[in-house]
């Protein structure tokens, strides 16, 4: 199976625990891994037989940046679930282009956490069926 990564896509959302995060706001980061077959899209050079990154990304930023979680788990999993459930990524006339497998890292970039100037990330794969 085929692989697509989209990396360093950065959105301001209102993700986190303290309700000041859902206020204010802070920096996510999303990483993401789409498998599918490219094949067709190899051989044709034809973005129809391909995903459309533009879509996929767009629906990230959208997610990140109008979602309240409390939970960067339950972000990330929105993430993913959105993309399997996507069908319209991009579609041939015979058939559409299905992204089987995806993977999601979630980057907290600075969590307000006192005395920890690292990044915390939630990396989930989540399959067509575990939907």
């Amino acid at each position: 199976m085929d692989c697509i990564q989209l990396t360093g896509i950065r959105c301001y959302g209102y993700t986190g625990f303290l309700a000041e995060e859902q206020v204010l706001g802070q920096w996510f980061e999303v990483d993401v891994k789409l498998w599918l077959d490219i094949t067709k899209a190899a051989q044709s050079d034809a973005i129809e037989d391909t995903i459309d990154y533009r879509r996929t990304i767009s629906l990230i930023q959208n997610l990140v940046k109008t979602s309240k979680f409390a939970l960067l788990e339950k972000l990330a999993g929105a993430i993913a679930n959105s993309i399997l459930e996507d069908s319209y990524c991009a579609k041939t006339s015979e058939e559409s282009v299905v992204i089987t497998q995806v993977q999601v890292i979630l980057t907290k970039i600075a969590a307000p956490i006192p005395d920890f100037n690292g990044k915390i990330s939630i990396e989930i794969t989540r399959t067509k069926s575990n939907i």
